[in-house]
Order: C-alpha cells, then structure tokens, then sequence
C-alpha cells in the first residue's frame, strides 16, 4: 500500500515511479479524492463538536426547567447531517484505499527502467556451463527415461501442468529441500517455519497478492486460498504487530508445497516441470529496519546463490527493471541457473526488496528505540530455491551418455550415500 501522505508530499515523484511502471499518473486524482475525503471528515467532525455543545446547553435547560424543544430539534439535525458527512467520508476513504490497492509499489532508484525482460540488467554471472560430448536432453526426457517422471499418469489424476514422480526423483526433491532448509537455517540464521497452506483473503492481501493476482491463485469453496508461495504465510507472521526494534531482522524459512493456477502463462513452458499447478519451494523470508534492507537484500540474494554454489550449478544474477517486477517488488534480483537441455539460462529464485508497500497492508511495525511513535518495517522475500527447477537442473547438468544422473556430493549424505540414479534405481 501507498502512503497517502507522501503522495501529498511529493505527487510528482509518486507519478514518476507510475510512469517507470509502464503506468498513467494518477497523484491528481488520489489528492482530489483526498481532499473530498478531508472535507467530509472535517464537516462530520464539526457538526459533531456542535452537537456536543448543543446537549450541554439542553442539559442546562433542563436544570432551569426548559423544555429546549428548539435545541433539540437542532441537535436532531446536526446529527443527521454528520451521519451524511461520515457515511460520504468512508465512501470517500473505501474509493482511495482500493485505488492504492490496485497500485504497484513504485520502483527504486537504481531499478533500471524497461517494457520487459529485454531491458534486466546482467549484474554477475558465476560458474562455467558443463560441456557434453553428447546432445544434452531436456528434463523431461532424462526423467521419462529414468522410469521416474510421469506426466501421462498425473493427467490422468489431475490433468496437465502435474507431474508424478518416482522412486529416486521422488528421493532427490526431498533431500534438495532438506539440504537447503539445513543450510538456511544451520548456516545463515534463518528460523525454519511450518505454515498453513491455505490462508484468509486478508492474509494474501497483505502480501499484495490480492486483489491484483486472484487469477494466478487456487480459491477453495469456503473462501480459503492456497499459497503460490510461502512468502504469504510467512510474511503475515508480522501482521498488525509492533515489533522491538532490538528483535529486528526477523529472518523465516519454510518448505512448502505452492500452487498457482498460471492463468498468464497459457501455451508458456507446456513440456516437463518448468511450469506446473503445483511445486515444491524454499522460501526465505526478512523482516527489517527501513535503513537495514537494502543490505539484507543482499545477504539474502547472496543466501540464494549459496545454494547453487554448493550444488556446482552455472548461473547469473540479473537486476529486473520496472516492467518486469512483480506487483509489491520495488527491487529485484532474479537468480538464472543455467539449463544444458534448453541452452539458455532460465529463473530458479526471485529476491525482492518490497519495502514498506507490505508492511503497510499489514499494519507491521516497529517502535525505534527512544521514540514514542511508530515506523512500517521493511518486507524482504526470495525463493532458496525453487525445489523443481533446481532438481530440473541437476538432471540437465549432471546427465550422462548412458542415461544416468550423477548427483552433486553435497546431496548425496541425503540420499543414504547413493552417488547415481539408474534407470528404473
């Protein structure tokens, strides 16, 4: 959410950051609506205050033994007219509140400005792809195989975009998932979290996932959502308190399932796993002071790529520019892991900065030490990693002419020593 205030303030770079989104400036009629929204407010408040004035003056009457039908008359209608004044002042405050709502956090200044992924900005590349002295096949091909990824099957269970998988793909998404929850928490001092996976409409509005992203999102019957990331649940850990700024940064992880409908992304990556209904993830999640969260972007970016570092994968890091950030970002860096089946670099984590905009949804805040008022926290989320994409990785990368996957040695204390997966293994 928007702070009302700074767009007071400073409309012209409010409207700035709009066009860096690709979006029409609208700071004029924010402020018209503000202006129409402080006046009622100020009317339902005097007539308020003249009513107030009114009963005393009828109580007084009565002391002297005066009916005060004058006054109460009076009375009668100044409280009809404040009832109008603050009906039209909440109409008022429900019309900005959902144009804020509907609104994209504006982008940093050193985001780079551009339409899509054509203007992100390469910032480091790490590793050397692998050479073959084979053809590379894609995932879904090593998979199908190894006997151990069915697709056919989970259509037949759920329809497209699932996936089955089997003995030692079903071993290695597991233990990917348990090496990365170990290294976040063992080695950079995330506490690990076991969330819900269906949550209330507040919760994804918090996040900025609703109202802007319902379609990508599965709604049950009751009203519940399920999670496209942990990054929700964990994120809204902090709603509506107020933190001690001593306890600060808070830093979450969790390993959950994430379910997203795709509805964006009709005909987009319709073979194997790159894009399914339904994954594995590790989530990363910081709650920090407004001066510390550039820094803990970083770390947390650096966290990410840690993972990567450990399992021998190629990858780069790039800086997304405005057009290419999702809705609560005002910074990005997207972590691309290298792919040998598709010859190209493709994303397996997203580490935004979200600043202020989620705290504020969520009322989450802080006390600074020796002040008596109160700041919104900064929000910070990244993905460490995606467990598909990575696994998908590691298939490609590691693939032999004879059909078989070598599994990186950090893995391997994690699927009981086993060092090869074999056809039908």
């Amino acid at each position: 959410m928007h702070d009302l205030r700074a767009i007071r303030d400073n409309p012209s770079e409010f409207d700035a950051g709009l066009r860096k989104r690709g979006l029409l400036p609208c700071a004029d009629e924010v402020l018209a609506l503000d202006r129409d929204w402080r006046a009622a407010e100020t009317e339902a408040q005097g007539l308020q205050a003249a009513r107030n004035r009114l009963s005393r003056e009828i109580g007084e009457a009565s002391k002297r033994g005066e009916t005060g039908l004058q006054l109460h008359a009076q009375a009668n209608s100044y409280k009809i007219d404040e009832a109008a004044a603050a009906s039209r002042a909440a109409e008022l405050r429900k019309k900005i509140d959902e144009l804020l709502a509907a609104l994209p956090n504006l982008p940093a200044e050193d985001v780079p400005e551009g339409p899509d992924e054509t203007a992100n900005q390469l910032i480091r590349t790490v590793g050397r792809p692998p050479q073959f002295n084979f053809a590379p096949l894609a995932h879904e091909v090593i998979g199908d195989k190894l006997g151990m990824m069915d697709f056919a099957r989970a259509a037949k269970l759920s329809g497209s975009r699932f996936v089955v998988l089997k003995s030692g793909l079903a071993r290695l998404e597991r233990a990917l998932a348990q090496f990365m929850l170990d290294l976040h928490t063992r080695e950079f001092g995330y506490t690990e979290i076991a969330p819900p996976m269906l949550v209330r409409e507040e919760t994804a509005y918090g996040t900025g996932n609703l109202p802007k992203a319902a379609e990508d999102m599965f709604q049950t019957t009751n009203g519940m959502w399920l999670i496209p990331t942990a990054e929700m649940p964990l994120t809204n850990l902090v709603a509506g308190d107020i933190l001690d700024e001593k306890d600060l940064p808070l830093r979450f992880t969790a390993w959950t399932p994430c379910f997203r409908s795709e509805a964006g992304a009709a005909g987009k990556d319709t073979r194997g796993m790159i894009r399914v209904h339904q994954f594995q993830k590790v989530e990363l999640v910081s709650i920090a002071k407004p001066e510390d969260s550039a820094a803990e972007h970083e770390r947390m970016t650096s966290c990410a790529e840690e993972v990567l570092k450990q399992l021998g994968l190629a990858y780069r890091v790039m800086l997304l520019c405005s057009g290419d950030m999702g809705f609560a970002a005002q910074k990005t860096y997207d972590i691309e892991v290298w792919l040998p089946g598709q010859n190209t670099y493709r994303e397996i984590s997203s580490c935004s900065n979200c600043g202020a905009f989620q705290a504020r949804r969520m009322n989450a805040r802080y006390r600074p030490g020796g002040e008596k008022g109160t700041r919104p926290v900064h929000t910070l989320n990244g993905s460490a990693l995606a467990v598909g994409r990575t696994m998908i990785a590691i298939l490609e990368n590691y693939q032999s002419h004879n059909g078989t996957v070598t599994i990186p040695p950090v893995l391997q204390p994690y699927m009981g020593g086993l060092e090869v997966i074999e056809p039908n293994g």
